[in-house]
């Protein structure tokens, strides 16, 4: 079914109860620039009418929920980090004003799943860092067996929960801190690692001669 983008353009207005500004362009993905208040929809060739209703209800989340804020004078945190919290605020804020996005979010993550549009096919989840699998969780986690550890569970837990985007902030923030110090830990542990090899390798000196 081909999809009418002007119909998609008058959804997004509806649902965010403003005159946003809605352009279709040959991007990789869908966005929304709450300052400038412009949506962005990517032209897919093959994406269905249940794709674009997911993508323009999670724009339109932004639309009404993500403050026009400069928040990183405030916390020293990668955008990415706050942008998958976020995500999830948003899109759980959204079915809750509209009850039969629900259904729409179901069906347009299913597709992309099929589609293997996040790249996981072949791949083991449980070598992913915790960033990734919580974005993937929140998103098709319904169609993949994605789990958490006691420690990172309470981290699952404050970006579940988080209403406001102070606690969006506050989530991201020791989501970020996990993953850091599991990166340093993980470097840590190549680093003894690669000096064990070395001393168990041995090998000739500058020295040795080879007699």
């Amino acid at each position: 079914m081909v999809v009418k983008h002007e119909i998609k353009s008058q959804l997004a207005k509806l649902l965010a109860t403003e005159d946003l500004i809605v352009e279709h362009k040959n991007v990789d993905t869908a966005q929304f620039n709450v300052h400038t208040r412009v949506l962005i929809l990517p032209r897919w060739e093959k994406a269905s009418n249940n794709v674009y209703d997911a993508l323009v209800a999670h724009e339109v989340g932004h639309a009404l929920y993500t403050p026009d804020r400069d928040w990183y004078k405030e916390i020293e945190l990668p955008p990415t980090f706050v942008n998958i919290v976020e995500d999830v605020r948003i899109e759980k804020l959204m079915k809750r004003r509209y009850a039969g996005l629900a259904k729409c979010f179901y069906n347009g993550y299913n597709e992309l799943n099929d589609d293997d549009f996040f790249d996981i096919d072949g791949k083991d989840l449980t070598d992913f860092n915790l960033a990734d699998r919580v974005n993937l969780y929140f998103k098709i986690g319904a169609w993949n067996d994605i789990s958490f550890s006691d420690a990172e569970t309470p981290i699952v837990r404050l970006i579940k929960d988080a209403e406001t985007f102070d606690e969006t902030l506050s989530a991201a923030e020791a989501l970020y801190n996990f993953c850091k110090e599991e990166l340093e830990n993980k470097q840590e542990e190549e680093v003894e690692l690669d000096s064990g090899m070395d001393i168990e390798g041995g090998g000739n000196s500058p020295d040795d001669n080879g007699d």
